[in-house]
């Protein structure tokens, strides 16, 4: 099986932490929805023996496309590619774009899973964030939305400078008194060349406080353990049967092609990645040719990123795997960089997997590094 992911680079407005690639300016949506379509034809050898189970629409904010546009890169997708019986198709959405209209219209659609970006249902988080929606707007998105979809997955932010405990409690309650069957949680981050990395250099927003960010992601399990959410991969939490079945098949190392500027793509053994920029981006697929790099990943580059995403999941990181695929080499340095994680409980042995323990899931991603391989071993 594969999946397919499409990159819409637009937004109504700049959230301050974002990195994603995206421009505010809709000018060029007609161009980019026609060169979206002339990759998916382009790309359809890449995928001839596979079998395609997932659509994820990501970005940028898929939610200012309408539906019509939606449905004609469904239906490319659908043209050129053999798509399994019951794909999931996911759109990632605003609730600002999500009038109770615009939902109906989506639930008549192929849509079958909307991922909504709530981040908060606080508004001075939502200020200072600079989300283009309001706290009732969210609410009554999610209303809505709910007696259309079942399938909903909520995004939330927690490590928000000013966000308290107790706010954050009600911040999880609030999106569970929906009903929702997923929520998506990630720990707020200053990255580089962000307006809020400009914001907090100035002294105008406080700095992320790493420590209360834990303390919040530990609340964030309890809440949602308690009612019977399954935590099954570092930032992602499903009531049974609504793990996100594209993300899923990405940390299981399953391929996917990413369409569109900055879409990446995996094939098992190569990864590959469209330029960054909309105009180039446009003017390459108008001459027919893909705006692509691509790289064979060294046996060491696929054992890195099995222990980076094996560890995240509540899969974990099967050691006879490892001595398989890799070799004795893979397995004795995994084992011998992986006994103090374990003498620490950061680290257990469920029959033969590796995994994370509670205690050591928010060191996850430090963790792993440590377990990576260098080439020069």
């Amino acid at each position: 099986m594969s999946g397919i992911y499409i990159h819409i680079p637009f937004c109504k407005q700049a959230c301050f932490y974002c990195d994603f690639h995206f421009s505010t300016s809709l000018n060029k949506k007609d161009e980019m929805i026609s060169s979206l379509v002339k990759e998916i034809e382009i790309r359809k050898d890449e995928n001839q023996n596979e079998i395609v189970e997932t659509i994820y629409f990501g970005g940028g904010t898929p939610s200012v496309l309408s539906v019509d546009e939606i449905q004609t890169l469904i239906d490319a997708v659908y043209k050129n590619h053999t798509v399994g019986e019951n794909p999931e198709i996911t759109l990632e959405a605003n609730p600002d774009d999500l009038s109770e209209d615009k939902i109906i219209e989506l639930s008549t659609s192929p849509i079958n899973r909307l991922s909504i970006g709530v981040q908060s249902f606080y508004q001075k988080d939502l200020k200072l964030m600079n989300r283009a929606h309001n706290s009732e707007e969210a609410k009554n998105c999610l209303s809505i939305a709910t007696r259309h979809f079942k399938n909903i997955s909520v995004d939330l932010i927690y490590g928000i400078p000013g966000l308290s405990n107790e706010e954050w409690k009600e911040n999880i309650q609030i999106a569970l008194s929906f009903g929702i069957p997923h929520i998506s949680s990630y720990a707020l981050t200053v990255e580089p060349k962000t307006a809020l990395a400009s914001l907090i250099k100035k002294g105008k927003i406080a700095n992320v406080d790493d420590e209360l960010a834990q303390e919040q992601f530990h609340i964030l399990i309890d809440e949602l353990e308690q009612q019977k959410f399954i935590h099954y991969e570092l930032s992602n939490f499903g009531k049974e049967n609504y793990f996100s079945k594209n993300n899923t098949a990405y940390w299981l190392g399953k391929k996917y092609l990413g369409i569109g500027p900055s879409a990446h793509s995996f094939d098992g053994k190569q990864r590959s990645w469209n330029v960054r920029n909309n105009a180039k981006y446009i003017k390459s697929l108008q001459e027919d040719t893909l705006p692509i790099e691509r790289e064979v990943l060294s046996k060491t580059d696929q054992y890195n990123e099995y222990i980076m995403t094996g560890l995240r999941t509540i899969w974990g990181v099967s050691l006879q795997k490892i001595e398989q695929e890799f070799g004795e080499k893979y397995i004795k340095y995994l084992q011998n960089q992986s006994k103090k994680y374990l003498n620490q409980d950061l680290l257990y042995l469920e029959k033969d997997i590796l995994k994370i323990t509670k205690k050591g899931k928010f060191l996850s991603d430090g963790i792993s590094s440590d377990l990576f391989m260098l080439d020069s071993f």
